[in-house]
Protein backbone atom coordinates (compact mmCIF):
# COMPACT_ATOMS: atom_id res chain seq x y z
CA UNK A 1 0.00 0.00 0.00
CA UNK A 2 1.16 2.95 -1.39
CA UNK A 3 0.85 6.06 1.08
CA UNK A 4 1.60 9.90 -0.37
CA UNK A 5 1.43 12.13 2.56
CA UNK A 6 1.51 16.24 1.03
CA UNK A 7 3.45 18.44 2.45
CA UNK A 8 3.58 22.03 1.98
CA UNK A 9 5.63 25.44 2.93
CA UNK A 10 5.01 26.52 6.72
CA UNK A 11 3.56 22.88 7.46
CA UNK A 12 3.46 21.71 11.23
CA UNK A 13 5.94 18.91 11.90
CA UNK A 14 3.20 17.35 14.18
CA UNK A 15 0.50 17.22 11.16
CA UNK A 16 3.36 15.24 9.21
CA UNK A 17 4.40 13.33 12.12
CA UNK A 18 1.13 11.56 12.78
CA UNK A 19 0.32 9.38 9.71
CA UNK A 20 4.49 8.77 8.74
CA UNK A 21 4.65 7.44 12.59
CA UNK A 22 1.06 4.88 12.12
CA UNK A 23 1.52 3.65 9.10
CA UNK A 24 5.39 3.19 9.12
CA UNK A 25 4.79 1.02 12.19
CA UNK A 26 2.96 -1.21 9.84
CA UNK A 27 6.01 -1.68 8.37
CA UNK A 28 8.58 -1.33 11.15
CA UNK A 29 6.76 -4.22 13.24
CA UNK A 30 6.43 -6.48 9.75
CA UNK A 31 2.30 -6.27 10.23
CA UNK A 32 1.88 -6.07 6.53
CA UNK A 33 3.92 -6.60 3.44
CA UNK A 34 4.33 -3.45 0.69
CA UNK A 35 3.49 -0.54 3.06
CA UNK A 36 5.47 2.39 2.13
CA UNK A 37 5.31 5.91 3.13
CA UNK A 38 6.15 9.05 1.62
CA UNK A 39 5.72 13.07 1.18
CA UNK A 40 5.08 14.51 -1.74
CA UNK A 41 4.97 18.67 -2.70
CA UNK A 42 3.09 20.45 -5.41
CA UNK A 43 5.96 21.16 -7.45
CA UNK A 44 8.40 18.13 -6.18
CA UNK A 45 10.84 20.83 -4.16
CA UNK A 46 11.35 20.50 -0.51
CA UNK A 47 9.93 22.79 1.34
CA UNK A 48 10.63 23.95 5.43
CA UNK A 49 8.45 23.00 8.21
CA UNK A 50 6.67 25.78 10.40
CA UNK A 51 9.42 24.84 12.88
CA UNK A 52 12.63 25.45 10.27
CA UNK A 53 13.17 21.89 9.56
CA UNK A 54 14.15 21.03 5.61
CA UNK A 55 12.34 18.83 4.16
CA UNK A 56 14.64 17.48 1.69
CA UNK A 57 13.29 14.18 0.47
CA UNK A 58 10.01 14.29 -1.36
CA UNK A 59 8.17 13.38 -4.27
CA UNK A 60 6.43 15.37 -7.32
CA UNK A 61 2.21 15.18 -7.71
CA UNK A 62 2.66 11.63 -9.74
CA UNK A 63 3.39 9.91 -6.90
CA UNK A 64 0.34 11.04 -4.74
CA UNK A 65 -1.48 10.39 -8.46
CA UNK A 66 -0.83 6.69 -8.12
CA UNK A 67 -0.94 6.48 -4.64
CA UNK A 68 -3.25 3.62 -3.07
CA UNK A 69 -4.38 6.54 0.25
CA UNK A 70 -3.65 10.20 -0.35
CA UNK A 71 -3.40 12.05 2.93
CA UNK A 72 -4.16 15.68 3.67
CA UNK A 73 -2.37 16.44 7.08
CA UNK A 74 -3.01 19.77 7.26
CA UNK A 75 -3.37 23.21 5.77
CA UNK A 76 -2.51 26.63 5.62
CA UNK A 77 -3.96 28.74 8.76
CA UNK A 78 -5.73 31.45 6.36
CA UNK A 79 -7.82 29.05 5.25
CA UNK A 80 -7.42 29.77 1.37
CA UNK A 81 -8.74 27.78 -1.54
CA UNK A 82 -6.39 25.34 -2.41
CA UNK A 83 -4.29 25.75 -5.79
CA UNK A 84 -6.85 24.13 -9.39
CA UNK A 85 -3.30 22.32 -9.04
CA UNK A 86 -3.95 20.49 -5.93
CA UNK A 87 -7.49 20.01 -6.67
CA UNK A 88 -6.73 18.12 -9.55
CA UNK A 89 -4.13 15.59 -7.90
CA UNK A 90 -6.76 14.92 -5.32
CA UNK A 91 -9.54 14.56 -7.90
CA UNK A 92 -7.04 12.33 -9.96
CA UNK A 93 -5.91 10.23 -7.30
CA UNK A 94 -9.35 9.54 -6.23
CA UNK A 95 -10.72 8.65 -9.40
CA UNK A 96 -8.00 6.35 -9.98
CA UNK A 97 -8.91 4.38 -6.87
CA UNK A 98 -7.33 6.26 -4.09
CA UNK A 99 -8.85 6.93 -0.83
CA UNK A 100 -7.99 10.39 0.25
CA UNK A 101 -8.09 11.49 3.66
CA UNK A 102 -8.13 14.99 5.24
CA UNK A 103 -6.70 15.30 8.95
CA UNK A 104 -7.59 18.41 11.21
CA UNK A 105 -7.67 21.51 8.68
CA UNK A 106 -6.80 18.89 5.33
CA UNK A 107 -10.43 18.53 5.14
CA UNK A 108 -10.37 22.09 3.06
CA UNK A 109 -8.63 21.31 0.32
CA UNK A 110 -10.27 18.33 -0.13
CA UNK A 111 -13.93 19.91 0.47
CA UNK A 112 -12.36 22.10 -2.37
CA UNK A 113 -11.71 19.28 -4.53
CA UNK A 114 -15.95 18.63 -4.21
CA UNK A 115 -15.13 14.80 -2.81
CA UNK A 116 -16.85 16.10 0.43
CA UNK A 117 -20.25 17.61 -1.40
CA UNK A 118 -23.60 15.96 0.10
CA UNK A 119 -21.12 14.18 2.52
CA UNK A 120 -20.55 14.08 6.71
CA UNK A 121 -16.92 15.64 7.48
CA UNK A 122 -14.82 16.40 10.07
CA UNK A 123 -12.16 19.10 11.25
CA UNK A 124 -10.95 21.05 14.23
CA UNK A 125 -13.85 22.15 16.18
CA UNK A 126 -12.12 26.05 16.31
CA UNK A 127 -12.30 26.04 12.35
CA UNK A 128 -15.59 23.82 12.01
CA UNK A 129 -17.97 27.12 11.15
CA UNK A 130 -15.42 28.38 8.40
CA UNK A 131 -15.34 25.00 6.69
CA UNK A 132 -19.08 25.07 6.50
CA UNK A 133 -19.34 28.84 5.28
CA UNK A 134 -16.89 28.14 2.47
CA UNK A 135 -18.38 24.66 1.65
CA UNK A 136 -22.13 24.93 2.25
CA UNK A 137 -22.15 21.90 -0.02
CA UNK A 138 -20.48 19.87 2.88
CA UNK A 139 -22.32 18.47 6.21
CA UNK A 140 -20.24 19.26 8.79
CA UNK A 141 -19.69 17.99 12.29
CA UNK A 142 -17.91 20.20 14.66
CA UNK A 143 -17.76 17.23 17.61
CA UNK A 144 -16.69 14.30 15.50
CA UNK A 145 -13.58 12.82 15.78
CA UNK A 146 -13.22 11.41 12.08
CA UNK A 147 -15.38 10.41 9.32
CA UNK A 148 -14.95 7.84 7.21
CA UNK A 149 -16.71 7.08 3.75
CA UNK A 150 -14.48 4.50 2.68
CA UNK A 151 -12.90 6.18 0.04
CA UNK A 152 -13.12 9.97 1.67
CA UNK A 153 -11.53 10.09 5.43
CA UNK A 154 -11.79 13.39 7.47
CA UNK A 155 -10.37 14.14 11.43
CA UNK A 156 -10.36 16.50 13.65
CA UNK A 157 -7.38 17.69 15.51
CA UNK A 158 -4.06 17.11 15.98
CA UNK A 159 -4.32 14.10 18.25
CA UNK A 160 -7.34 12.74 16.53
CA UNK A 161 -5.24 12.48 13.10
CA UNK A 162 -3.59 9.38 15.39
CA UNK A 163 -7.06 8.24 15.78
CA UNK A 164 -8.15 8.11 12.22
CA UNK A 165 -4.65 6.93 11.01
CA UNK A 166 -5.87 3.40 13.62
CA UNK A 167 -8.77 2.95 12.25
CA UNK A 168 -7.79 3.51 8.94
CA UNK A 169 -4.61 0.09 9.69
CA UNK A 170 -7.61 -1.67 11.63
CA UNK A 171 -10.10 -1.63 8.55
CA UNK A 172 -7.06 -2.75 6.60
CA UNK A 173 -5.65 -4.88 8.28
CA UNK A 174 -7.67 -5.88 11.43
CA UNK A 175 -7.96 -4.85 15.12
CA UNK A 176 -4.73 -6.84 16.42
CA UNK A 177 -2.48 -4.32 13.75
CA UNK A 178 -4.07 -1.68 15.36
CA UNK A 179 -3.33 -2.48 18.56
CA UNK A 180 -0.12 -3.63 18.58
CA UNK A 181 1.26 0.18 16.68
CA UNK A 182 -1.41 1.79 19.71
CA UNK A 183 0.38 -0.04 22.34
CA UNK A 184 3.79 0.97 21.05
CA UNK A 185 3.03 4.30 20.66
CA UNK A 186 0.97 4.33 23.55
CA UNK A 187 -2.22 5.50 22.82
CA UNK A 188 -5.74 4.37 23.48
CA UNK A 189 -6.33 1.66 20.44
CA UNK A 190 -9.55 2.89 19.68
CA UNK A 191 -11.52 6.13 19.73
CA UNK A 192 -15.13 6.03 18.05
CA UNK A 193 -14.97 8.48 14.98
CA UNK A 194 -18.45 9.93 16.28
CA UNK A 195 -17.00 10.38 19.89
CA UNK A 196 -16.60 13.93 20.94
CA UNK A 197 -13.78 16.03 20.21
CA UNK A 198 -13.09 17.28 23.51
CA UNK A 199 -14.76 16.44 27.21
CA UNK A 200 -15.10 18.27 29.90
CA UNK A 201 -12.87 16.17 32.73
CA UNK A 202 -10.79 13.60 30.81
CA UNK A 203 -10.03 10.64 32.81
CA UNK A 204 -5.98 10.41 33.33
CA UNK A 205 -6.41 7.16 34.44
CA UNK A 206 -8.23 4.56 34.83
CA UNK A 207 -8.58 3.11 38.52
CA UNK A 208 -8.32 6.81 40.11
CA UNK A 209 -11.56 7.21 41.44
CA UNK A 210 -15.07 5.50 41.47
CA UNK A 211 -15.67 5.89 37.72
CA UNK A 212 -12.68 4.88 36.84
CA UNK A 213 -12.49 1.86 38.40
CA UNK A 214 -16.20 1.06 36.89
CA UNK A 215 -14.73 1.20 33.61
CA UNK A 216 -12.29 -0.99 34.08
CA UNK A 217 -14.36 -3.63 36.21
CA UNK A 218 -16.78 -2.97 33.25
CA UNK A 219 -14.06 -3.92 30.65
CA UNK A 220 -13.32 -6.75 32.33
CA UNK A 221 -16.91 -8.48 32.74
CA UNK A 222 -17.95 -7.28 29.10
CA UNK A 223 -20.20 -10.28 29.03
CA UNK A 224 -22.12 -9.52 31.84
CA UNK A 225 -25.58 -7.33 31.29
CA UNK A 226 -23.58 -4.28 32.24
CA UNK A 227 -27.07 -1.99 32.82
CA UNK A 228 -26.33 1.40 33.87
CA UNK A 229 -28.32 0.45 37.16
CA UNK A 230 -25.23 -1.70 37.97
CA UNK A 231 -22.35 0.54 36.84
CA UNK A 232 -24.02 3.50 38.91
CA UNK A 233 -24.50 1.25 41.93
CA UNK A 234 -20.95 0.37 41.71
CA UNK A 235 -19.78 3.66 41.28
CA UNK A 236 -21.80 4.96 44.40
CA UNK A 237 -23.66 7.08 42.35
CA UNK A 238 -27.73 7.62 41.63
CA UNK A 239 -27.93 6.63 37.55
CA UNK A 240 -28.65 9.93 36.40
CA UNK A 241 -25.56 11.26 37.89
CA UNK A 242 -23.71 8.16 36.82
CA UNK A 243 -24.91 9.21 33.47
CA UNK A 244 -23.85 12.47 33.59
CA UNK A 245 -20.03 11.72 35.20
CA UNK A 246 -20.02 9.06 32.29
CA UNK A 247 -20.38 11.45 29.66
CA UNK A 248 -18.73 14.49 31.07
CA UNK A 249 -15.42 11.75 31.26
CA UNK A 250 -16.17 9.34 28.82
CA UNK A 251 -17.81 12.00 25.45
CA UNK A 252 -20.23 8.83 25.37
CA UNK A 253 -23.37 7.86 27.44
CA UNK A 254 -22.67 4.28 29.13
CA UNK A 255 -24.76 2.27 26.98
CA UNK A 256 -23.11 3.47 23.62
CA UNK A 257 -19.71 2.98 25.24
CA UNK A 258 -20.63 -0.46 26.21
CA UNK A 259 -21.67 -1.38 22.92
CA UNK A 260 -18.68 0.18 21.14
CA UNK A 261 -16.52 -1.79 23.97
CA UNK A 262 -18.47 -5.23 23.21
CA UNK A 263 -17.81 -4.86 19.26
CA UNK A 264 -14.23 -4.47 19.92
CA UNK A 265 -13.54 -7.49 22.02
CA UNK A 266 -15.47 -9.03 19.75
CA UNK A 267 -13.54 -8.38 16.54
CA UNK A 268 -10.60 -9.43 18.35
CA UNK A 269 -12.24 -13.01 19.25
CA UNK A 270 -13.01 -13.23 15.41
CA UNK A 271 -9.66 -12.31 14.55
CA UNK A 272 -7.70 -14.57 16.83
CA UNK A 273 -10.09 -17.42 17.44
CA UNK A 274 -11.62 -20.08 15.76
CA UNK A 275 -14.75 -19.92 18.25
CA UNK A 276 -18.26 -19.83 17.12
CA UNK A 277 -20.19 -16.98 16.28
CA UNK A 278 -22.35 -18.02 19.09
CA UNK A 279 -19.77 -17.86 21.90
CA UNK A 280 -18.18 -14.87 20.32
CA UNK A 281 -21.55 -13.64 21.02
CA UNK A 282 -21.99 -14.55 24.43
CA UNK A 283 -17.96 -13.69 25.50
CA UNK A 284 -19.27 -10.27 24.55
CA UNK A 285 -22.15 -10.09 26.41
CA UNK A 286 -24.81 -9.98 23.46
CA UNK A 287 -28.27 -11.39 24.51
CA UNK A 288 -28.51 -13.60 21.13
CA UNK A 289 -26.47 -14.28 18.06
CA UNK A 290 -28.87 -12.16 16.14
CA UNK A 291 -28.56 -9.02 18.20
CA UNK A 292 -24.85 -9.70 18.05
CA UNK A 293 -24.97 -9.50 14.23
CA UNK A 294 -27.29 -6.94 13.75
CA UNK A 295 -25.28 -4.64 15.79
CA UNK A 296 -21.87 -5.67 14.68
CA UNK A 297 -23.56 -5.22 10.98
CA UNK A 298 -24.95 -1.79 11.24
CA UNK A 299 -21.27 -0.78 13.08
CA UNK A 300 -18.87 -2.07 10.57
CA UNK A 301 -21.00 -2.46 7.40
CA UNK A 302 -20.00 -6.42 6.94
CA UNK A 303 -21.22 -9.25 9.00
CA UNK A 304 -18.80 -11.40 11.69
CA UNK A 305 -18.03 -14.09 9.35
CA UNK A 306 -17.18 -12.03 6.51
CA UNK A 307 -14.67 -9.66 9.03
CA UNK A 308 -13.40 -12.96 10.36
CA UNK A 309 -13.01 -14.40 6.79
CA UNK A 310 -10.57 -11.10 6.15
CA UNK A 311 -8.76 -10.31 9.21
CA UNK A 312 -8.50 -14.20 10.84
CA UNK A 313 -5.06 -14.44 11.82
CA UNK A 314 -4.83 -18.09 13.23
CA UNK A 315 -4.63 -17.48 17.03
CA UNK A 316 -6.60 -20.35 17.66
CA UNK A 317 -7.83 -20.07 21.57
CA UNK A 318 -10.23 -23.31 20.85
CA UNK A 319 -12.99 -23.76 19.44
CA UNK A 320 -16.72 -23.83 20.33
Amino acid sequence: MRIAIHAFEGISTFHLAAPLLVFGEVSRQRLAEGWSTALWTLDGRPVRSAEGFQLNEVHGPGFAVSADLLVLPSWTEDFRAPEPELVEVIRSAHATGAACAGFCLGAFPLAGSGLLDGRAAATHWAAAAELAAQYPAVDVRSDALYQDHGDVLTSAGTASALDACLHLVRERLGTAAANAIARHIVVAPHREGSQAQYIQRPLASYGANPLGEVIDWALANLDRRLSVEELAERARMSPRNFTRRFREATGSTPARWVLARRLDEARGLLESTDWSISRVAAACGFASDVTFRQNFTACYATSPTSYRRRFAGGGGRGTA
